[in-house]
């Protein structure tokens, strides 16, 4: 007994769009698709950056100068650099003020013997050696008074000195540090902004490259929705990156918050 076999066909026109979609599907798909054109790239530093880079490179190690100075004015013999040219000029003619001063002192004395009849005796001897005595030693008072006056006065200089070039290393270390952070930040806001433009390249190459294929999904489901007699609801297959706005501000707060917290630091 024969079989009858009842085959139900599509509309020829059916037949046509679904051949068409088929020669159209195989060759799309026959090469492999060029992702180089959208693939992620990041920018560049940005000029400001690497200055800050640079600047941050040379500035290692540049308060070394003063500190090995600031070392030259301190400890033992410290103040010999601060000692006044002067001072021993000072001294002598302070001493042979005194000298003279002294001399007369004794004229006195002689002077004294001769108005009680002690001229040349022994009273007279025993006062001019009590007065030499206490004139040697008020003379010896006097030197080293000023000699200690000098000294005090150059440690002093000293510490000063080296107080100033503790403080020239500090501020050296500190004005770098801003001039570097504030490159740091323009450069971070230049460079957010050059990789905003890199990323919004790629998407646009990116939504160029699949387009042909969300053109031939959308004409499938138009041809399966007209087969099955059902309208059907398309739903595209291209998932959008994040803006390169989004990117770029995202980008940007994180670059600038790293060199405003080094700049704190410092």
């Amino acid at each position: 007994m024969a079989v009858q076999q009842t085959q139900m066909l599509p509309p020829q026109y059916v037949e046509d769009l679904q051949k068409d979609y088929g020669k159209q599907l195989t060759a799309l798909t026959a090469a492999p698709m060029d992702t180089s054109k959208f693939a992620p790239q990041v920018a560049a530093q940005d000029p400001f950056q690497t200055q800050a880079y640079t600047m941050a490179g040379q500035g290692i190690g540049a308060y070394q100068p003063y500190l090995t100075q600031a070392g030259a004015y301190s400890g033992p013999g410290a103040q010999a650099a601060f000692m006044s040219p002067y001072q021993q000029d000072v001294i002598d003619a302070t001493l042979s003020e005194y000298d003279l001063q002294a001399g007369k002192g004794m004229s006195g004395i002689g002077q004294l013997a001769a108005k009680s009849g002690n001229l040349g005796g022994g009273r007279e001897g025993v006062m001019r050696s009590e007065y030499q005595n206490k004139s040697d030693m008020n003379r010896a008072l006097l030197q080293s008074g000023l000699l200690q006056q000098g000294f005090g006065q150059a440690q002093k200089a000293a510490q000063n000195a080296w107080q100033q070039q503790m403080q020239m290393g500090q501020g050296i270390q500190k004005f770098q540090g801003a001039d570097i952070a504030s490159l740091g930040q323009m450069g971070a806001t230049q460079q957010a902004q050059a990789q905003a433009q890199l990323g919004a390249t790629a998407e646009q190459a990116r939504l160029a490259a699949y387009e042909p294929y969300e053109r031939l999904g959308y004409q499938g489901q138009g041809i399966a929705s007209i087969a099955s007699g059902a309208p059907g609801q398309y739903q595209s297959q291209v998932t959008p990156n994040p803006t390169p706005l989004q990117t770029a501000l995202g980008t940007g707060s994180v670059l600038a918050g790293m060199y405003r917290d080094w700049k704190e630091f410092q």
